[in-house]
Formats: C-alpha cells, structure tokens, sequence
C-alpha cells in the first residue's frame, strides 16, 4: 500500500529511507500555535492529526489526480516536542533563544513527545499515538554551548540539538525510543502498518 509522509522534514525522511520504506514526502503546513492551556501530549497529537488530514483534504480537493493517485494510502502525520520541566521548547528563533534552550536542558532530564497519526485513505482506520522518550543531558560549559550554537545545528530543531548530529555527544542517557527524538518513533510506526496491511488484506 502506498505510504505517505504529512512531512517535509529531512530526518523523518532519511527515518524512513533507511529503514526500507517505499514512501512518498508531502509538506502540509499547518497553525502551529499552542492552544490555551493545551499540555504537550495534547499539543504534538493535535498537530500530528492535523497535518494528515491536510493531505487527505488535498487529495480529495485535487480533481486532476490520476487513478493512480487516488489509489489506498496510509498517510503518516508526526509532530515532535521537547519538554523540560513543563516547558516546551520549539525551534529556537535566534542565537539567545537557543542558548536559553540548551543551558534548560543543561544536566537535566527531559522528555521527547511525538504525536503520531496514522490514517488509511479512503476508508482505512486512524490511530492516533504519542510516544514518549526520556533524555538526560551532560552538564554543559558555557564554551561547549557557545561552540554548539556557531555550528548553526540548533536552529532548525525542536529544544535546539539534534540527537543524530553534533548534539549526540551531549546526551548521557535515552530511555525509550532513540528514533523518537529524531522525530519519528520507528517501531511503533511499523507496528501500525503491519495492523493496517493485515487488515486490508483480510477485507476488513
């Protein structure tokens, strides 16, 4: 069965590549302004629905789509945050907002949440899961933040550091799901495409 990406994200792309996944990326661009009081795990799930069904709507709305387009799918929206303390910490917008993100997570534990939504298309299941991922953080010295954040790796990551990058040697312990923090929980997702694939194929 056809799977679609709701992502432009390179990692999750590069999760899947290696992983052996015959796969189809779609950016979907959604609001991604926190809800009032909304927590995290409602937070990352509602965005995670939201951009699966933007490509499901896109679909529907493309009258020009071939038959072959229309074929079933399974459309994987994901969106990933970190949390310290409470807190959420997004992409950092410039060089103090990342610095205030690494010196949070600075000799901490934090939590990687990502909202995974899965959709069969036209009239296959949805699930809808958040994964969850404890890190712990070395201390950290000011010149080791200050070096980090001349590498530019921060800026377009969730907490400001990549797991599978420069950021890796910071990180002392994972309990959970390493591909998770990269943004993208493996396992779990082929779990549910084996679910999916089982169902199909029994008519179901």
């Amino acid at each position: 069965m056809k799977l679609i990406l709701a992502s432009a994200s390179p990692r999750r792309a590069e999760i899947l590549r290696r992983a052996g996944f015959a796969f189809e990326p779609r950016a979907a661009e959604v609001d991604e302004t926190r809800l009032p009081g909304e927590g995290a795990e409602d937070y990352v799930r509602r965005l995670a629905e939201a951009k699966a069904r933007v490509i499901i709507e896109s679909r529907v709305e493309n009258t020009a789509e071939s038959a072959k387009e229309r074929e079933p799918a399974i459309v994987v929206g994901a969106d990933t945050a970190v949390v310290v303390e409470g807190e959420i910490l997004g992409k950092p917008q410039d060089a103090d907002e990342a610095r205030r993100m690494l010196r949070r997570l600075s000799g901490r534990t934090h939590e990687v949440l990502t909202g995974l939504c899965v959709i069969g298309v036209p009239e296959g299941p949805e699930t809808l899961h958040v994964e969850r991922t404890r890190v712990t953080f070395l201390e950290l010295s000011s010149g080791e933040v200050e070096d980090y954040i001349a590498t530019g790796e921060p800026f377009d990551k969730a907490g400001a550091y990549g797991i599978q990058g420069i950021g890796g040697r910071f990180v002392r312990r994972i309990e959970g799901c390493y591909f998770n923090v990269m943004g993208l929980p493996l396992a779990k997702l082929w779990s549910l495409i084996r679910a999916f694939e089982k169902e199909q194929a029994a008519g179901g």
